[in-house]
């Protein structure tokens, strides 16, 4: 059976679109790869390629979520490398791979239908990768594509686009090796009608250069969109049939009789006692409805459920919110420093009901975390790790390894204080921020940023501005809509936008938003980016209260670290044979020791005895060799001849028996031996052979020989006989090694 014969017998049609963005192409192909997949779609662009898969299951009766899991996972093959863990195999997803699942999650989770309840797994898989060509909007555009080919209801498709800001200019879909040098790395889903999910981090962006940039990612998704429509009407198959759960009648009852009674348990101000309220006007509305009939209880249950949802929003939308602010305060804020007596740096942020501390250290280049995925190999300097404990929230929770939402949080903090941190030239250190969330009701994140930039000033890190972070919510109801300003947890629950927005008082550094509705428009993402400014700037100024500018000295805790650049040619007698001298240093200073490529040596201690220490290692190691220098050196070894002497580290000379001494030496080994410690001088370097002549002599006729008297004969130098110092000289009247004379009749 010839190759087409073959295609045909098992059904393998490709079928394939182009989509032009920013001059560059990306292909959705189908049809081909993974049949057996309720949706398949292998994304391309350049030679970076991306296999995207859709799948569900059986109906889960009984659930109240939507049972989605979203995972990307990136090959090592891809980039043509072996993983470098114990078991040369790809292992648990590392974080990059667990935000890119969490960045392809976000924008598809609000399109499934209302009451879908099949366990449904779309997986990307990264199968070739250029270094070029990014894979993560691939990802998302292949979920989206392979939803909208195959049977399960969705109502997409999404488009995503990551839009760039490189010498004034924004540019789409940015190449990896442009990102360096991009002011905004700005990743943008949507629909054809409205944005979906933003994710950003930026250079102080301004607040209308944002919109700018979301105007034009937007008419790029518009592009995504349409291609992967064209790719449905190739190859789309028919969608399953849905039907929606029916709208309950409890509800108008229960709103009818309990509409105000639920409103007043919804607005008393503390988080728990207002908990506690609702739930037992729930209960009382259960045991009236029901009235004994058990089998009423979880439908009227699940209606109180759906109209306090109705007054929460009704409330928002009349200007009323559950903790008695109007819609543009922010939440009383209180700001301790230094909590923690023996972190390098700390700082305790509470914002009503939600409170962090952020602990900062500072670590040397040996602290640095190493990051293995398909691109090359690199070392991160700056870590922050965020943790949710469940007593933060008055849960009872068996802790584990951090889940997706504390790795998602801890990404966007770290992104938001990116911005503004020193360069490795000017403050070498290894700085890891640890978020503690003692407290929680909403915003989390957003405390996580604040205490952060507090506790990096208190340890003393040299950043450039001060950084906020606050999240804005959004009711939208019909042409009615409300922007909110530092939103609860509850208002996060029941709205349609969680929108957080970090930065300086010069623009934005990070910025996230999730939504739950269809999209919003420009406009109302424009009033909401205005109305976080007011905000940002309000907590601003409550934190410079507490911190204004880094502190000028670290803590005593911290180590000290100082840098020395020598001349890179020189590298290898700093390392020595098989890292020798280095780890001699190091032993015998007590100072840890790391050697750049280009030269840059950097010395980390708790004290600064031990660096200057090492200092003068480095510095006698690097120095050159200089005739007519003197020196301090060791004697490594005598031979009848002389003595070989360590002058330099790493450097020997020989001193002749002849340049020993002014008198005559018989036998070196008699006078001197290995390891003692001498003064010599150089005196010549031989050109031809590059060995170095030391003379021991010359350094005592020249610090110790009386003056010669007027008219005699002979020079000591030359080895004369005449004159004090000269070999005929009395024993007693030689010059001494500490530098004095013997006097007549004294000494003996």
């Amino acid at each position: 059976m010839d190759r087409e014969s073959a295609l045909s017998a098992l059904n393998m049609v490709k079928h394939s679109v182009e989509i032009e963005l920013g001059g560059k192409i990306i292909t959705l192909e189908t049809g081909y790869i993974a049949k057996q997949a309720a949706g398949a779609v292998l994304v391309r662009s350049g030679e970076t390629m991306v296999l995207s898969t859709v799948c569900d299951g059986e109906p889960r009766a009984g659930l109240d979520f939507f049972p989605l899991t979203v995972d990307y996972r990136e090959k090592h093959y891809a980039a043509g490398r072996i993983p470098g863990n114990f078991f040369r195999r790809e292992a648990r997803p590392g974080d990059h791979e667990t935000l890119i699942s969490r960045l392809t999650d976000r924008p598809l989770r609000p399109l499934f239908p209302n009451g879908y309840k099949r366990d449904t797994s779309c997986q990307s898989m990264v199968i070739s990768y250029d270094q070029e060509n990014e894979s993560d909007v691939l990802s998302m555009i292949g979920i989206s594509s392979a939803l909208t080919i195959s049977p399960i209801p969705f109502n997409g498709p999404i488009g995503a686009v990551r839009i760039g800001r490189i010498d004034g200019a924004f540019v789409i879909n940015p190449f990896a090796s442009e990102r360096g040098r991009s002011s905004l790395d700005l990743v943008v889903a949507g629909t054809k009608d409205a944005i979906t999910m933003v994710e950003c981090g930026a250079q102080e962006i301004p607040e209308a250069l944002l919109v700018e940039a979301l105007i034009l990612a937007h008419d790029q998704i518009k592009l995504v969109v349409a291609g992967i429509e064209a790719l449905r009407a190739k190859a789309g198959k028919p969608k399953n049939a849905h039907e929606e759960p029916k709208v309950s009648p409890w509800i108008e009852t229960i709103l009818k009789e309990y509409r105000s009674a639920i409103a007043q348990s919804l607005l008393i101000a503390n988080k728990h006692q207002r908990s506690s309220s609702v739930k037992a006007m729930r209960d009382s509305v259960i045991a009236k409805l029901s009235n004994g009939e058990e089998e009423l209880v979880p439908e009227i249950k699940a209606a109180f459920g759906e109209a306090k949802d109705v007054v929460f929003r009704e409330l928002i939308l009349d200007g009323k919110r559950v903790d008695g602010r109007d819609l543009t305060t922010v939440r009383p804020i209180v700001i301790d420093l230094d909590v923690l007596p023996r972190a390098h740096g700390s700082a305790m942020f509470t914002r009503g009901e939600t409170q962090g501390i952020l602990v900062c250290t500072l670590g040397t280049a040996d602290d640095e975390q190493l990051v293995d995925s398909l691109k090359p190999k690199y070392n991160e300097r700056f870590l922050l790790h965020y943790n949710f404990p469940g007593f933060s929230v008055g849960e009872v929770e068996k802790r584990g390894s951090p889940g997706r939402r504390e790795i998602g949080h801890g990404a966007l903090a770290r992104r938001a204080l990116l911005a503004v941190l020193p360069t490795t030239e000017s403050f070498p250190y290894v700085i890891r921020l640890v978020g503690e969330i003692t407290e929680s009701n909403g915003s989390s994140s957003m405390a996580t940023v604040c205490g952060g930039s507090m506790a990096l000033m208190a340890a003393g890190v040299p950043i450039t501005s001060p950084v906020a972070g606050i999240a804005m919510g959004l009711v939208m109801e019909g042409s009615r809509y409300a922007v909110l300003t530092d939103i609860l947890g509850d208002e996060d629950h029941y709205g349609d936008m969680d929108f957080k927005v970090c930065g300086t008082e010069k623009g934005v550094t990070a910025l996230q938003m999730d939504i739950k509705i269809a999209g919003i428009s420009a406009e109302v993402m424009s009033k909401a980016l205005n109305q976080a400014r007011d905000g940002r700037l309000h907590i601003l100024h409550r934190m410079n209260s507490a911190i204004t500018t880094p502190r000028g000295q670290l803590s005593p805790y911290a180590p000290q670290i100082v840098q020395v650049q020598i001349d890179p040619e020189l590298i290898g007698k700093i390392i020595g044979k098989g890292g020798e001298t280095i780890r001699r240093i190091q032993e015998e200073t007590g100072a840890k020791i790391n050697v750049d490529d280009d030269g840059i040596i950097t010395i980390a201690s708790p004290d600064m005895i031990s660096i200057e220490k090492a200092k003068g290692w480095i510095s006698d190691l690097t120095e050159l060799p200089e005739v007519g220098k003197i020196y301090k050196g060791t004697i490594k070894a005598i031979k009848e001849f002389g003595a070989f002497v360590e002058f330099i580290p790493g450097t020997e000379g020989l001193v002749h028996i002849s340049e020993w001494d002014w008198s005559h030496v018989a036998d070196l080994s008699r006078i001197a031996k290995e390891g003692d410690h001498v003064e010599v001088k150089l005196i010549e370097v031989d050109q031809r052979t590059g060995k170095f002549r030391l003379s021991r002599k010359a350094l005592i006729a020249e610090t110790a020989r009386p003056p010669r008297e007027p008219g005699a004969e002979g020079d000591a130098a030359a080895g004369g006989h005449a004159g004090h110092g000269g070999h005929g000289a009395p024993r007693h009247d030689r010059p001494r090694r500490d530098g004095g004379h013997r006097r007549e009749g004294h000494g003996h």
